[in-house]
């Protein structure tokens, strides 16, 4: 039951606050702008990457593509030298590229609105699925996508004992409240970028250190 999360609606109400003055994950920037293709090509980009190199990226690739034929046009050497700095760019391109012909032959250039359908994308996991579904389709209380980040922060906090993101995605929809699936991942992505980092998180600035049992955190600053 969500009960079993102690001060849980406290904990969140503090990191919402915290987060504000926080940089907003690079997802999230196109979420607010309505484009659940952006939101789709920048999950993709943002896989083993860092948020300021995904950003950059997307920044110079989303000034001239706005859809999957944007794409087409383009073409995949062109799209292998805009997306050069991400991780993994050559296997990363050529999905996209993948992805874009899939949107335009089967679903009129549009993005998927079922999750079968988008996990049938290449280059599409339960957590790209989770963010295409509730950040650029917004279909909210169904889906509490999970990455390395929600996973980390989660399992520090003791709300979970797990050891990867998808048996994380299934323990957190038993013990948070429904009501906190929607902005779930965008607070603790930016929380894990900001304060608990991966490698020595700052727990002397936290402000729920008191709330924190700090479980397998070997080093703290």
């Amino acid at each position: 039951m969500a009960s079993q999360i102690k001060n849980i609606d406290e904990i969140i109400r503090i990191l919402k606050k915290e987060v504000k003055s926080y940089q907003v994950p690079v997802v999230e920037l196109y979420a607010k702008n309505k484009h659940v293709f952006h939101v789709l090509i920048s999950c993709v980009l943002s896989l083993r990457t860092h948020d300021e190199v995904t950003a950059k990226v997307c920044e110079v690739l989303f000034k001239n593509v706005n859809a999957p034929k944007d794409i087409m046009k383009l073409g995949l050497p062109a799209l292998r030298k805009k997306i050069k700095s991400v991780n993994f760019y050559k296997t990363k391109a050529k999905n996209i590229y993948k992805i874009c012909q899939i949107l335009e032959e089967k679903y009129e250039g549009k993005v998927p609105e079922t999750p079968e359908e988008l996990l049938a994308l290449p280059n599409v996991g339960r957590k790209t699925m989770g963010i295409v579904m509730v950040c650029g389709h917004a279909k909210k209380g169904n889906y509490l996508p999970v990455d390395a980040h929600v996973h980390q922060v989660s399992n520090r906090l003791g709300w979970v004992k797990t050891k990867t993101p998808e048996q994380t995605e299934r323990a957190l929809m038993k013990v948070i409240p429904k009501k906190y699936w929607f902005d779930l991942n965008t607070i603790l992505v930016t929380f894990g970028q900001g304060t608990c980092t991966s490698i020595s998180p700052f727990c002397s600035r936290c402000p729920i250190s008191n709330y924190c049992p700090k479980v397998n955190v070997q080093r703290i600053r």
